[in-house]
């Protein structure tokens, strides 16, 4: 593995000071990045996909961590190819794992019934999850799982080429801006991944277990929705 390998593997979780990375230090959680490229199997590479079916299909058979080995099936995402907003939960709960679509429950339920209030539907947007298939328990990914599945996250973005991306709750926030702080702390905040305008806010499912946070949700949606209006193309 090369030193370049490393720094993009580090640069996949928003990790800003790595001009001095050692590629001997963390040999084991670099390999999620470095051999995302090699299946053994000999099956298309999902990060050489041209477009989402291309990628998608490409990971249907996915056996790059432990996740595999319970799921039903790999939830891949939904929604716009071109979408102008893209969602990124956690991973997939029990009804997602059954259908095959991310955000299918009662808190995607919750975001389809939230996105009409900024002039959206979820036909709009594009609505994909840090790990792609469903931890036991409903758990938190682990880290060497979350990594495993980030460059495919990282390739889904990049073939949608979005304005901007929602991070629903911590998980999801964690693992695209390098942060173990509380949501709470910088929810409503714009900031920046991969160059991209990102705006963390809180899980619907957070929402349905703490009614009383709708009011702060609500605020960083018409944020977007701000957001969305001042950067519309022109036609």
């Amino acid at each position: 593995m090369t030193r370049r390998d490393l720094l993009e593997y580090l640069q996949d979780f928003a990790w800003r000071d790595i001009a001095a990375a050692d590629p001997e230090l963390e040999p084991a959680a670099a390999a999620a990045r470095a051999g995302a490229a090699l299946d053994p199997t000999g099956a298309e590479d999902p990060l050489a996909a041209a477009d989402l079916p291309a990628m998608g299909r490409a990971l249907a058979a996915c056996r790059r961590c432990r996740l595999c080995q319970r799921r039903t099936q790999v939830v891949f995402g939904v929604g716009n190819p071109r979408a102008r907003v893209v969602f990124v939960g956690e991973g997939p709960g029990a009804d997602e794992d059954r259908i095959g679509e991310p955000f299918v429950g009662r808190a995607g339920q919750l975001l389809n019934a939230m996105l009409p209030s900024i002039g959206l539907k979820r036909e709009d947007v594009y609505i994909a999850n840090v790990v792609k298939c469903r931890p036991p328990g409903n758990r938190d990914p682990e880290p060497d799982e979350a990594a495993a599945c980030m460059p495919y996250l990282r390739r889904q973005i990049e073939l949608i080429d979005p304005a901007v991306i929602v991070c629903l709750g911590r998980v999801a926030a964690s693992h695209l801006l390098g942060t173990t702080a509380p949501i709470s702390s910088y929810r409503g905040r714009w900031t920046t991944w991969a160059g991209r305008d990102v705006l963390p806010t809180f899980h619907p499912a957070y929402l349905l277990r703490n009614p009383a946070a709708k009011r702060e949700s609500w605020a960083d949606f018409k944020k977007l929705r701000e957001k969305l209006r001042v950067d519309e193309p022109k036609g």
